[in-house]
């Protein structure tokens, strides 16, 4: 049998070159040859079939239904659950918990009655199976195999002929023809790319785990995010027992939702109302703290966020640091407030942050992080009830966000009273008293953050 071959590609001129050079021959750019596997004609990746042309009112819209995981936060943020035929690719930071996940999820599955096949490259059937009494998680119709050689895994997937099947991790597999080392470009990509067909071809729903880079990234090429259906990413700080799932391409539904997911011994627990973790230790009358109500997905979130300001230590070089914020976001807001509000904070070191792990990048956060600044500036705690969003321009004024009603009555749900807005700004629903300020220097003088009076700026 003739060995598939690799060559180097332009990604400019799509010329071909037999070895990786900085410069292509043939266009002269630098940096645009890519690792491409050339297969002799006529040889296809496993499992393909040719499919014939129909007219587009003959196909069954309803025929491959999403088939539920039975992990509630996980179907969230899929829009119901698998589909057949689709390729998922998981990513997140080693020790995160995709691994737990995903063998939850096949755990139900297998309960609810589909046949599931876990591909465990990376750890033994032994490590698996300890993880899997851990987690209860031991249902008849749940196959395991310990296996990195592609074509072995095809024969497995013939095999066994599952439902559901999940390669623990694509950068672990080979394919013994491509000659390169597991994890290098034309690997992961060739095997993914095989695997797709695989799954097209028998109906088969099939999860990739995949590993990120130190930048947070997916590592492999990212054509491994175009021929895949869905990706996922699974979030979350490693001294934190939160975790977050999002979906950042989605071909059966909205990439909006957010899956949230807590962390104990027996596993991964859904989380379906986050405000009681989010503000369970939030301790009342400290300055420099203020609540904003975000929205991640279609799901509002009550998050805390928390300021610090302090002497420079050293006087030339004052320190900014952001966790789980924008620090873009925190350089804006210190020099609107130090132009428009006269607040000057460009002398001293400002900590701000988001508690509770989880990332507020929105601008609707504005509003409270610049109230949180100015109230950790002056020594002014905050009213505990109230919540504040809104988006900050550079010339001071205040913007409304987006579904605010919303993030309103899921604060009065939780027991604000009260609220700071932008004067556009919807009507609020009942049980919550709202404030309007059309400016940040009128938002920050309601509040009692100014103590001296300041000139108008023009």
């Amino acid at each position: 049998m003739t060995k598939a071959r690799t060559l180097f590609r332009c990604g400019e001129c799509g010329a071909g070159a037999p070895k990786w050079a900085g410069r292509c021959p043939a266009c002269d750019e630098w940096n645009t040859l890519v690792e491409e596997v050339e297969r002799p004609a006529g040889v296809g990746a496993p499992g393909a079939a040719a499919e014939r042309a129909v007219p587009i009112v003959e196909v069954d819209a309803h025929e491959w239904a999403a088939r539920p995981t039975g992990v509630g936060e996980l179907d969230r943020v899929l829009g119901g659950g698998l589909v057949p035929g689709s390729v998922t690719l998981l990513g997140g930071e080693p020790g995160i918990g995709k691994s737990t996940l995903l063998l939850q999820a096949l755990a139900s599955l297998a309960a609810g009655g589909a046949r599931c096949l876990l591909v465990s490259a990376e750890e033994s059937r032994q490590q698996v199976r300890l993880r899997a009494e851990r987690l209860g998680a031991l249902p008849a119709s749940l196959w395991l195999v310990g296996e990195t050689v592609l074509p072995n895994v095809v024969a497995d997937i013939e095999q066994v002929a599952p439902d559901v099947c999940v390669i623990d991790s694509i950068q672990t597999l080979h394919d013994p023809e491509l000659g390169s080392a597991p994890g290098s470009v034309t690997q992961v990509r060739e095997c993914a790319q095989q695997l797709v067909q695989v799954s097209k071809a028998r109906g088969l729903a099939t999860l990739l785990v995949g590993h990120v880079t130190k930048e947070g990234a997916l590592a492999g090429p990212r054509v491994l995010e175009h021929i895949v259906d869905t990706v996922l990413s699974f979030e979350g700080e490693r001294h934190h027992a939160l975790r977050l799932l999002r979906a950042l391409k989605h071909r059966f539904g909205p990439t909006s939702e957010l899956g949230l997911f807590e962390m104990v011994d027996a596993g991964l627990l859904g989380v379906p109302d986050a405000g009681g973790m989010f503000l369970a230790d939030r301790r009342a009358g400290v300055p420099g703290s203020v609540v904003v109500p975000t929205i991640e997905g279609h799901r509002p979130l009550l998050v805390e966020l928390q300021a610090l300001v302090g002497p420079a230590a050293v006087a030339a070089m004052p320190r900014r640091s952001a966790q789980g914020l924008d620090s873009g976001r925190l350089a804006l807001l210190l020099a609107v407030l130090d132009r428009r509000v006269q607040l000057s904070l460009g002398g001293s070191d400002v900590y701000a942050s988001a508690v509770g792990g989880v990332r507020v990048v929105e601008p609707g956060a504005d509003l409270a992080l610049a109230l949180a600044l100015a109230s950790a500036h002056t020594d002014t705690a905050l009213p505990d009830d109230l919540v504040a969003c809104g988006e900050v321009g550079l010339g001071g004024e205040l913007r409304q966000v987006s579904q605010t009603p919303r993030r309103l009555a899921e604060a009065a749900r939780l027991g604000f009273g009260q609220a700071l807005v932008a004067t556009s700004a919807p009507d609020p629903p009942p049980g919550i008293t709202v404030r309007r300020a059309g400016t940040l220097s009128e938002a920050v003088v309601a509040l009692g953050l100014r103590r001296e009076r300041v000139r108008i700026s023009t």
